[in-house]
Parts: structure tokens; C-alpha cells; sequence
């Protein structure tokens, strides 16, 4: 019994899988380009990291497009959702360096302002970024926002969680607290 004389139902889950019990952010798309041709790569750890349009995404030397990202120090972060699992899914499985993942996943490339990494068409939203810094112990890459885009005509807006072990979760309803929550918020939000 515990301290509330109520019987205990928690069960002990192995250390091995606890980072499976914190969400992060969506999955993501991120594009590069390293002078040469364009990449993309599912990344599904992705945070941000205050009020403004600074982020950070985990990946390492064993992705085809760190190089790229760490040498131009570019990238955009493109948001897919629900509707493109399977897409999301084959980009993550598949290198880079053997395929050119846009031409076999036929996603729509286009333009960015501010870097050479394309914005991904067939996503709910793109942000252009620069790096800004990187932890490579953790694989760590902050990133600053130069510019975002987003689609508000697209008919499916839900986004993806991976919960790292297969599993994804999608985003449901949206409860709005933004009148009790005012005083924390930035202005104009």
C-alpha cells in the first residue's frame, strides 16, 4: 500500500525505454543542400527552444546529411503530417547517399529566400535556418529561423510524434488557454 492507502499500479518500466515516455516536438523533414544536389532526412527529435524562432534537431556524422549541414550551416525544417507517414518513413530508411530521396518520394521542391536547401511543397510548413551551433558530443544543431512558410489551404494539419519505438502519435484536439496563460506568452500571440 502507499502513502494514500491506495494499492500502487505503477510498474517498473526498463531505463532502456524511458526516453519513450517524453514526446518531443513533431517529426520533421529537414532539406539540405551541399552545393552539389539537395537531400532531406526524417528527424524526429526536434524542440524549440524559447519564444523565438530558435530550435534545435539531434543527428550525428551518421547521417548522409550532417555533412551538409554542418559544412553550409543551412537547412530548412519542413512539417509534415499525418497523411505523409509512409513518405516520412521511407526518407528516414533510406541514405542519401544512394538515392536521391525528392525524385523517389516525389515531393515538390521549392524555392527558399534565405538559404539553398529547398522548402519541401507537400509539407504543412517550412522553416528556413541557420545553424548556429553545434553540441557534437550530443548531436545537438541549433538552429535560428530566417523565414517561415505555411500552407493554410492543406486539408490535413495533424502532425506526427514519434515515440521511438515504431509508434507515432498524432496530434488531436487543440484546447485553447491562451486568456489563462496571458501573462507568460510573448506579445502578439
Amino acid at each position: 500500500m502507499s502513502e494514500t492507502g491506495k494499492e500502487s499500479i505503477m510498474k517498473e518500466l526498463p531505463l532502456s525505454r524511458a526516453f519513450t515516455l517524453i514526446e518531443p516536438g513533431p517529426v520533421t523533414l529537414v532539406t539540405t543542400h551541399d552545393g552539389a544536389r539537395d537531400n532531406v532526412m526524417t528527424i524526429t527529435w526536434t524542440m524549440v527552444m524559447d519564444f523565438t524562432p530558435r530550435f534545435a534537431i539531434t543527428t550525428g556524422p551518421w547521417n548522409h546529411s550532417w555533412t551538409a549541414l554542418s559544412e553550409t550551416g543551412e537547412c530548412v525544417i519542413a512539417i509534415p503530417t499525418l497523411d505523409m507517414i509512409d513518405t516520412v518513413i521511407g526518407i528516414g530508411t533510406c541514405s542519401g547517399a544512394e538515392v536521391d530521396k525528392f525524385q523517389r518520394f516525389g515531393l515538390a521542391r521549392l524555392p527558399a529566400r534565405h538559404v539553398r536547401a529547398p522548402l519541401i511543397g507537400d509539407c504543412l510548413a517550412n522553416i528556413e535556418c541557420r545553424v548556429v551551433d553545434i553540441i557534437e558530443r550530443h548531436g545537438i544543431v541549433v538552429l535560428d529561423g530566417l523565414a517561415a512558410w505555411f500552407d493554410g489551404d492543406r486539408q490535413e494539419t495533424r502532425t506526427l510524434h514519434a515515440v521511438g519505438d515504431g509508434t507515432f502519435v498524432v496530434d488531436g484536439d487543440r484546447l485553447d488557454r491562451r486568456e489563462a496563460m496571458r501573462s507568460k506568452l510573448p506579445e502578439g500571440i
